[in-house]
Parts: structure tokens; C-alpha cells; sequence
């Protein structure tokens, strides 16, 4: 079985425990912090290791590169501390389970993947995605396994991981265009950190839209609206992609404005803690996020991943905000939505 590639000393020598620091749902100053994130570095009993939401935001936090989120999981599944109730926690392993019932298209050198997201297919439609469109993979195969992060199920992680590597090896691509947030953070967050090799080369896709974009730059007609965006919990992951929502917003006329639960101080879209740490918490994320939203005066909420648009969308709009994927909003710039 795959090790986690964690470093004690690093945590031990650390000069500020930021990883704990910073945490917005667990409150100590910066001797607690240090004391507490030792102790589940030593595997022993830490408040931490009960009240941690999962929301991932310690891994963009650590300034050492040393996977403290990961940690976590991996101590509460030695310990058998559960997340979420157990039968959430196994419908997830069971829903996901794979059982040969994928798809994929005529892949050649590059290949989109859908993930276990039927709606990413639509998404990745039309002339942003003429090119690779045909050669999709979808289904619990391709699917990458970190929703089983949230339930401190590493062990899931680690067993599903490789096959999934290994089913898009098999389809002879030499590129993976991850539609989902999650598995391009997957593939180059977790997988390291296991020291689980990737063989191919993972493409983000707002990477792969600003170069389409650039294609096409003849056919977009800035659309000079305001925006605000919502940030999933994966791109926790991937902190230095955060800039390319910038650059993508940029070329196609888009204000993004600033509000306070943004970048760093992000707030995920609520669903996960809903079930690992309860309705009140979860309906207390919500309503701020959602009142900061509103406050900043947006005409769109923006979002990456297709679980949070489907959580929040009805709430945006109840504040007058229309809700809309950046795919789309893309689309809608060179005059297809």
C-alpha cells in the first residue's frame, strides 16, 4: 500500500503552524496550533482529529508542502474516527464503486475527462472543445477518488487511485484534460503525495480554454459583466491555478470582484460539512457565503465545479444573482449560449 510522504520534523520545526493557524472552523492561538498539529503528526488524540470539516484548506495553508490535511485522514481512519454517519460514508464508497460501466470516445493523443460527472459532457461541448469532445472518458473508471478524502477513507483513495492511473494509461493518451477541478487536483496533489507515478500529463481546463480563447480571440465579444466566484474545495489543491481564473475572466471581458470570502479565505460550498459536521454548520457557511455574494453587488456567481452550482444556484438566485458554470460563461462570450 502506497505511504504518505510526511515529513514530522518539518512539522516540528515549522515557525508558524499556519495549517491549524488559519483553520476557520477551529479556533487556536499559535502555541496550540504547533502542540496540536504534533500530536497528530505522533498519531495521538487531538481535538483536530474531530473537528476537522475537511474542507481541504490546510493544504493551500501549509507552507511547507507537508500534506497536513492528508494526515488528518490518515489518523482518523487508524483510529476509526468517522467524519460523517457510517452509512453515508459507505453509500459514497458504494455509489462509486467501478463495475464496467464507463464510457469513452475515440481517444488519440488527448483525451477530456468527464470524471463520474455526466453534466461535465455537456459542458465540454461546442467549439471550446471541438477539438477533443469525441474523446471523452466518463464513469466511476475514470473517476478520481478524492470525495473519499472528506470521509477519512485514505485507504479508499489509495487502493482506486492506481486503477484509475492505469485506466487512462490504457487508452493510449498522452494528455488528460481534467474538466473537473478535482481530478486535476488529484493528479497532481494527491498522487505526489503518495508517490503514486502519473503517466500522462494532466491539463487543467482553464489552462486548456485560455489557449482556445486565444484561438478564437476574433469571435469574442467581451460581455462587461461583474462577477463573483465560487471556489470549490478542490482547488484548496491547487492554489497556483487560482491566478489562471484571472486570465481566463480577462480575455473575455469579465470583472471579478472582490469580496470577502475569496482566495485564501474562500468558503466551500457548504454540502460536505452539511455531512461531516451538520445542518447548522453547514447552513451557517451557506448563508454568509451567500450574503458576501449579494454584498459585492455581482450580476453572476461563477462557478467551477458542477456539486457546488448544483448546492448554491437556487440560493443565488433568491439573491437576484444568476448562477452559471465558467465553461458556459465562456460560451457565452464567443456568442454560443
Amino acid at each position: 500500500m502506497y505511504q504518505l510522504k510526511h515529513d514530522p520534523d518539518i512539522c516540528a520545526k515549522c515557525p508558524s503552524p499556519d495549517c491549524l493557524l488559519k483553520c476557520q472552523y477551529m479556533s487556536f492561538d499559535t502555541e496550540e496550533a504547533h502542540e496540536e498539529m504534533m500530536k497528530v503528526c505522533r498519531g495521538e488524540d487531538s481535538p483536530v482529529l474531530e473537528k476537522c470539516v475537511t474542507c481541504y484548506a490546510c493544504e493551500e495553508y501549509c507552507s511547507q508542502g507537508n500534506h497536513p490535511f492528508y494526515l488528518i485522514g490518515e489518523r482518523r481512519e487508524e483510529k476509526g474516527i468517522l467524519t460523517a454517519a457510517r452509512p453515508i460514508t459507505n453509500q459514497w464508497i458504494n455509489m462509486t464503486t467501478m463495475q464496467g460501466k464507463y464510457m469513452t470516445g475515440a481517444v488519440t493523443d488527448k483525451v477530456m475527462s468527464c470524471c463520474f460527472i455526466p453534466d461535465l459532457g455537456a459542458l465540454g461541448s461546442g467549439k471550446l472543445f471541438e477539438e477533443i469532445a469525441p474523446a471523452f472518458a466518463l464513469g466511476a473508471e475514470f473517476m478520481c477518488p478524492a470525495v473519499h478524502t472528506h470521509f477519512a477513507k485514505m485507504s479508499v483513495v489509495k487502493e482506486r487511485l492506481p486503477i484509475v492511473l492505469e485506466n487512462f494509461a490504457k487508452l493510449g493518451a498522452s494528455e488528460v484534460i481534467c474538466l473537473h477541478d478535482e481530478c486535476y487536483g488529484t493528479f497532481t496533489s494527491i498522487a505526489p503525495a503518495y508517490g503514486i507515478d502519473v503517466p500522462f500529463k494532466p491539463v487543467y481546463y482553464m489552462d486548456y480554454l485560455v489557449d482556445r480563447l486565444d484561438a478564437l480571440k476574433d469571435e469574442i465579444r467581451p460581455l462587461n459583466v461583474s462577477v463573483v466566484y465560487q471556489r470549490p474545495c478542490s482547488n484548496r489543491l491547487i492554489p497556483e491555478k487560482f491566478p489562471v481564473l484571472r486570465a481566463l475572466l480577462d480575455r473575455i471581458g469579465v470583472q471579478l470582484l472582490e469580496r470577502e470570502y475569496q482566495g485564501e479565505n474562500a468558503l466551500c460550498c457548504g454540502e460536505i460539512i452539511r455531512a461531516v459536521a451538520g445542518y447548522q454548520r453547514a447552513n451557517d457557511v451557506q448563508k454568509r457565503n451567500v450574503d458576501d455574494m449579494a454584498a459585492a453587488g455581482a450580476e453572476y456567481c461563477v462557478f467551477n465545479c458542477p456539486f457546488c452550482q448544483s448546492t448554491l444556484s437556487e440560493m443565488v438566485s433568491k439573491q437576484g444573482i444568476k448562477p452559471i458554470h465558467l465553461i458556459d460563461l465562456c460560451k457565452m462570450a464567443i456568442g454560443e449560449k
